[in-house]
């Protein structure tokens, strides 16, 4: 059977900044007949949740990893050794699933795929990837963003 890594809180688990979650019927269908790898990276890498919402400064979740962008909380603290470290947890624990693809939460510094916010704290989105969805996409491992949320 083939396995799927898909964020933690599309599944149900409240772990989102805000210690919520945002499961959806959508995502079900799409990881159907699918072993299910469940991970949020934030929370892997030593967050709390709840948290202070983060964004990307700088750059998307590629520049992070290249070391010209950082994650820092709306208070202005520095998280970007947690959404780095989280996210090399997320591959380890895609590669020991089997994992050939992910499903992950739009728009999350974390997570996002295609669309991240601007660091500014203002609701507005900006092209690019999380740190997650980068360091996967860089090991080649698809990610797409979770339809429905």
């Amino acid at each position: 059977m083939e396995a799927i890594l898909v964020s933690a809180c599309l599944r149900g688990v409240p772990c989102r900044f805000d210690g919520r979650h945002k499961a959806a019927p959508e995502i079900e269908e799409a990881v159907a007949g699918r072993a299910v790898v469940s991970f949020c990276p934030e929370v892997a890498g030593g967050l709390a949740t709840p948290r202070r919402p983060a964004e990307l400064v700088g750059g998307d979740g590629h520049d992070v990893l290249d070391g010209t962008a950082r994650v820092v909380e709306d208070t202005g603290r520095d998280v970007t050794a947690e959404f780095v470290d989280g996210a090399r947890r997320a591959l380890a624990a895609a590669r020991n699933g089997g994992c050939t693809e992910a499903l992950l939460m739009p728009r999350s510094p974390s997570c996002g795929r295609g669309a991240v916010y601007d660091g500014s704290f203002a609701g507005e989105l900006v092209p690019g990837d999380g740190v997650t969805a980068a360091l996967l996409e860089r090991h080649g491992i698809p990610v797409r963003p979770a339809p429905g949320v």
